[in-house]
């Protein structure tokens, strides 16, 4: 065979190997082009004509499927759920009611739980499925998730039973009260001790019921209407107002310190019973003859200026576990202590909801035995920012019962409640890895409870917009008030 002959022969070979080639690959684009995507329905010529329309507009996660259980079409939300594996339906139960029904044209319906695949979550995944014919030859199958839905239920109906149970607690001890002030009617001082004991119940119960209405004001989604810069310094000297005569009583020192002419934007009455509630939870679950502080300072944040005000306590503080329920409503952390107090479980979870609509949020250290530090974590009202300190009207100083005491409050060592003296700031309670006043650092997020978390560790009272304003005190004069606020109270260990 010449050469000539030869190239002939291989070109031949070379343009036949080139169609086959060709046409394989024409053959898979076509293959590849009928695959289902995952990113929206996808059409295919075998639905009748409309239906490809009204699955689009469905909510429900929906799939179709053929005579031989294949998925003929199936939404982006159905392969979410993972109702959709390897062009399969992967529920079993859902695959049996399909064939049921494209047996007998029964529509059918179930509630199924089922498990989320791949979060390494416990809780199951709830659904409704319906299934209906489709056609003559196809099934279609409508998932509805019903895990929200169920949550909501459930926080509805034990909402409804602690309600029904702090409700019925105050009634039921007044009805037998009332039943022994009868049979004492010629016993005056029995009277007199019933009818003392039948004042607490019916405040308790004043005070519920004030709560529940407050709690449902501010848990609404409409805009704050009475919203107006609001001056720190006043609502710490409220709250100490408030409480004045309970650490009296129990002689708790509450100090007050922090950066001067700090503003934030909100609801006065919601603002000053939300601190009042923190302040008043703090001297309730204090031992006798400790200290309270209340601090503010500014902190820089990507969005804009925030204003971190901190309780800080030296009571019995929170185990772990309760940390993740504190702000839950009704829920109480020792609820012989609160019935003692007079707390109806609902304080912080106002807290927690003033906090959110204002913007911003609320959190908490603490350590069992050592006490607890709260934080209400604000958007700055940045207006009112270049006002001079010695203009507020409030000096920090330290509030002992009726005393007020500035000199005391100046260093921390005659009384007053500095840094030291906070629990997370006793050298048994530091870590390691907590970075102090160069950088702002904060405790790693497990000495923090989660900023889901919900309830009431002492259910302090208040009045959502009806808060008592307190004449605040005059500036002290042994010391200009910028002079006095330049030691903030909190510790840049507690807030971030």
């Amino acid at each position: 065979m010449d050469v000539n002959a030869a190239v002939a022969a291989l070109a031949a070979i070379a343009g036949v190997c080139t169609g086959v080639i060709a046409m394989l690959a024409f053959r898979w684009s076509e293959r590849d082009q009928a695959k289902p995507t995952r990113t929206s329905l996808h059409t295919d010529a075998v639905l009748p004509p409309g239906v490809d329309t009204v699955l689009s507009v469905l909510r429900s996660s929906a799939v179709v499927l053929d005579e031989s259980d294949s998925v003929v079409k199936a939404s982006s939300a159905a392969y979410a759920l993972g109702l959709v594996r390897g062009g399969k339906l992967a529920v079993e139960p859902m695959l049996n009611m399909a064939r049921d029904t494209r047996r007998d044209g029964e529509i059918r319906q179930v509630e199924l739980d089922l498990p989320r695949r791949g979060t390494g979550r416990v809780e199951a995944l709830a659904v409704s499925a319906r299934v209906a014919p489709l056609g003559s030859r196809l099934v279609l199958l409508l998932v509805e998730d019903l895990t929200e839905a169920r949550r909501i239920e459930a926080v509805r109906r034990d909402f409804v039973a602690n309600v029904s149970h702090e409700l019925k607690t105050p009634t039921g001890a007044l009805s037998l009260l009332s039943e022994a002030v009868m049979d004492a009617s010629d016993d005056p001082e029995a009277v007199t001790r019933f009818a003392g004991r039948m004042q607490i119940e019916a405040t308790r119960l004043t005070n519920l019921v004030q709560e529940l209405i407050d709690l449902s004001r501010v848990q609404n989604d409409d805009p704050l209407e009475d919203s107006e810069p609001v001056r720190v310094d006043e609502l710490v000297a409220e709250a100490i107002d408030r409480s004045r005569h309970t650490a009296s009583t129990k002689q708790i020192t509450m100090a007050a310190g922090g950066a001067a002419d700090l503003y934030v934007w909100g609801s006065r009455g919601q603002l000053a019973a939300a601190l009042g509630n923190l302040v008043e939870n703090a001297v309730n679950y204090s031992p006798a003859r400790t200290r309270v502080g209340i601090a503010a300072r500014r902190v820089a944040a990507p969005g804009g200026d925030l204003i971190e005000i901190a309780v800080t306590d030296q009571g019995i503080g929170i185990s772990e576990k309760d940390r993740e329920r504190v702000f839950e409503r009704f829920y109480r952390v020792d609820p012989a202590r609160s019935r003692a107090t007079g707390g109806t479980g609902l304080g912080l979870a106002i807290v927690k909801h003033v906090a959110a609509s204002h913007g911003g949020e609320v959190t908490v250290w603490s350590t069992e035995g050592q006490g607890s530090t709260f934080t209400l974590r604000l958007p700055e009202a940045g207006a009112a920012r270049g006002r001079r300190a010695a203009d507020t009207g409030y000096a920090s100083g330290d509030y002992a019962g009726d005393d007020f005491d500035d000199d005391t409050f100046t260093d921390g060592a005659d009384g007053g409640f500095d840094d030291a003296d906070r629990p997370e700031n006793r050298p048994e309670n530091r870590s390691e890895d907590r970075r102090g006043d160069r950088d702002g650092g904060h405790p790693d997020d497990d000495h923090r409870a989660d900023d889901h978390s919900r309830g009431d560790a002492a259910g302090g009272r208040g009045r959502v917009g009806g808060g008592r304003s307190a004449a605040a005190p005059a500036p002290a004069t042994s010391a200009p008030t910028s002079e006095l606020m330049t030691e903030p109270l909190i510790a840049p260990e507690v807030l971030p």
